[in-house]
């Protein structure tokens, strides 16, 4: 294990750049209190709940009392934080494990902000308080089984049965759907895609977790199925109608995924640094040597330039005026450099770099996840292609 007094002194050679000055006091105290919270509750435990599989529900709570669900949404209990001051909460969260920050992104940026957006006074005023507290879990039910970058293609179908429906079909990869009292499900029906609040308690709701994961250990994914559910007609989400719905609340998921990637790569670049200054191979430290410099820079270089652009993109949600290509832009390139940050820190740790007593091998399994949900490299590679050539190349 490193010793902490081996980085005295580089926190602030690393910011190169001073990306601080960019940031306001407010956000630098909230990137101080989250990352307190990780450093007391995730660090410490980490290792154990991903090499036991065991997603912490006890730190559910206090995620909530520091205004970390939903930390972006306005009203109804909700923490109303920027989109700036979320991003840096998910990259202090992603620093400690992805599959913690990807609570609080299933949690607030799917289930609560399509309530947020799209539900009905009654539904915002039944569920938000409760999931920003921590107290009601959501999860948020797209994918299936043979529909996941085409989720047009969706199978799963609620059909009308005189004033109510009845919801058949599956989905898979849902996050958190073992432990939610309430799921959002997108559904096709005679109307289009419609999306609905589903209590997970409810006869013919199943769900199964999905075991023997090699990444995102410390997290919850499921298999759903839908057999004959029945849900009344205040179920539906009334202000979303068609893909344009489910879609919106994957870019506010897809924007955190910018800042979260991150903090997976400054945590797995100062792991790397502090040993290379520790760690004595003929007779000077690994620090010392060209290769590893090099590594090093070529790992510093790209997380400046990756908080840069999160910086810019958060700014820009907050002025209203961010596009979806533009958060393409931002999950494709955070999640692809960040991957790759990891896998050199793990190099330069050597043989230890496979244990978990260091954190670089378990942030790049987790990011082949994190590249792939929200949207893989090749959508975004086809959404950014289409942009910038008016050509369309899906089908």
């Amino acid at each position: 294990m490193t010793n902490n007094a081996a980085l005295a002194g580089t926190a602030q050679r690393s910011d190169v750049l001073n990306l601080d000055a960019l940031l306001s006091q407010q956000e630098l105290q909230l990137r101080s209190t989250v990352r307190r919270f990780v450093d007391e509750h995730i660090r410490p435990n980490i290792a154990a709940w991903y090499e036991e599989a065991v997603f912490p529900t006890e730190i559910v709570a206090e995620m909530g009392a520091l205004g970390l669900l939903g930390m972006h949404l306005d009203g109804y209990g909700c923490p109303g934080r920027s989109a700036v001051e979320y991003g840096i909460a998910a990259m202090e969260l992603e620093a400690g494990d992805s599959g913690l920050r990807t609570f609080v992104s299933v949690q607030g940026s799917l289930a609560m902000s399509a309530i947020h957006k799209w539900g009905s006074e009654e539904q915002k005023t039944q569920y938000l308080p409760g999931m920003a507290k921590g107290e009601i879990i959501g999860c948020f039910g797209l994918t299936e089984p043979t529909a996941g970058s085409d989720p047009s293609s969706m199978a799963t179908f609620a059909r009308r049965d005189g004033d109510g429906w009845v919801l058949n079909g599956a989905k898979r990869w849902i996050g958190l759907a073992s432990i939610a009292q309430i799921a959002v499900i997108w559904a096709q029906t005679d109307d289009g895609v419609r999306g609905f609040l589903v209590p997970t308690d409810s006869p013919g709701f199943t769900s199964t977790p999905i075991e023997q994961k090699l990444s995102m250990r410390a997290s919850i994914q499921c298999d759903l199925s839908f057999k004959d559910v029945r849900l009344p007609a205040e179920a539906m989400l009334p202000g979303a109608k068609g893909i344009r719905g489910p879609f919106s609340c994957l870019n506010e998921a897809r924007y955190g995924i910018i800042w979260g990637a991150m903090g997976a790569a400054r945590d797995s670049y100062e792991v790397a640094l502090a040993y290379s200054l520790e760690r004595l191979q003929f007779d000077k430290p690994l620090a010392a040597y060209q290769i590893t410099q090099q590594k090093l820079v070529n790992m510093l270089l790209e997380i400046q330039k990756g908080t840069l652009l999160a910086i810019h993109t958060g700014r820009m949600k907050d002025a209203g005026t961010l596009e979806p290509v533009q958060i393409s832009v931002g999950k494709l390139n955070n999640c692809r450099e960040a991957i790759q940050i990891c896998r050199d820190a793990r190099a330069i740790l050597g043989g230890n770099g496979i244990t978990l007593d260091y954190s670089p091998l378990r942030h790049a399994n987790n990011l082949e996840s994190v590249r792939t949900y929200e949207g893989t490299d090749e959508v975004h590679t086809l959404i950014l292609g289409s942009h910038i050539t008016g050509i369309p190349a899906f089908h």
